[in-house]
């Protein structure tokens, strides 16, 4: 019995793996320019933009970004500024005033752990105050370009819809995501899953008369 047992988990890995490479190969058709909705220049304004974003549309923070970036081009540059003249700065994000503590706790830690250099790896980065694995991993994937599994609510609720997993905790879907995509793919996966988030594979209505991937899915709602 453990013979066939080891078996079948063989075949359903291969045929998962399949699976993965074909959902990648067509997404990638629909999103040949997959990427991350924030617009950053280096990695310490997308760590500053990631904890922004929180509970609040990339769009919004994209908004002010220009302004921000201006005055605040480094780490040591929020560790200076009161935290009053802060929350002024960040005042039409929405919960500014936890997310200007938030920033300074991170940034003093970035100052006096990494000399104010923002970490390349996800294990450094989650060490710093308002950092957890999401953001850390779209550090790591976006700013460094570094293999990365970035689940975030949009790459959470795809993953399930097409029955990748059943897990609702987006840490043990990272590793789970981390099991069954190649390595290589991991920053790419995630982006094209973000994006069909997005546009498609909504929340509340999903398109799925238009997805590419609809045959793939265990949630798709038209009959093929």
């Amino acid at each position: 019995m453990v013979q066939r047992k080891g078996k079948g988990t063989r075949r359903e890995g291969s045929e998962r793996a399949g699976r993965v490479e074909e959902i990648i190969k067509r997404l990638e058709k629909l999103y040949p320019n997959a990427r991350l909705e924030l617009e950053y220049e280096n990695a310490f304004q997308l760590l500053v933009e990631a904890i922004l974003a929180a509970q609040e549309s990339d769009k919004k923070v994209n908004s002010i970004r220009e302004e921000l970036f201006n005055k605040y081009k480094s780490p040591e540059d929020i560790v200076r500024t009161p935290l009053d003249e802060l929350e002024r700065d960040i005042s039409s994000i929405n919960f500014y005033r936890r997310k200007a503590k938030l920033l300074k706790k991170c940034c003093e830690a970035l100052v006096k752990e990494f000399g104010g250099k923002v970490p390349d790896s996800v294990e450094e980065l989650v060490k710093l105050p308002g950092v957890g694995r999401k953001t850390a991993n779209m550090v790591v994937g976006g700013a460094y370009e570094k293999p990365a599994i970035i689940v975030d609510r949009h790459v959470l609720r795809v993953s399930q819809r097409i029955g990748l997993t059943e897990g609702k905790d987006p840490d043990k879907v990272e590793f789970e995501l981390r099991d069954m995509v190649p390595q290589k793919d991991w920053t790419k996966f995630s982006f094209l899953l973000l994006n069909h988030g997005k546009n498609i594979c909504m929340a509340r209505e999903p398109k799925c008369g238009e997805c590419p991937i609809c045959d793939l899915c265990d949630s798709c709602k038209v009959n093929l």
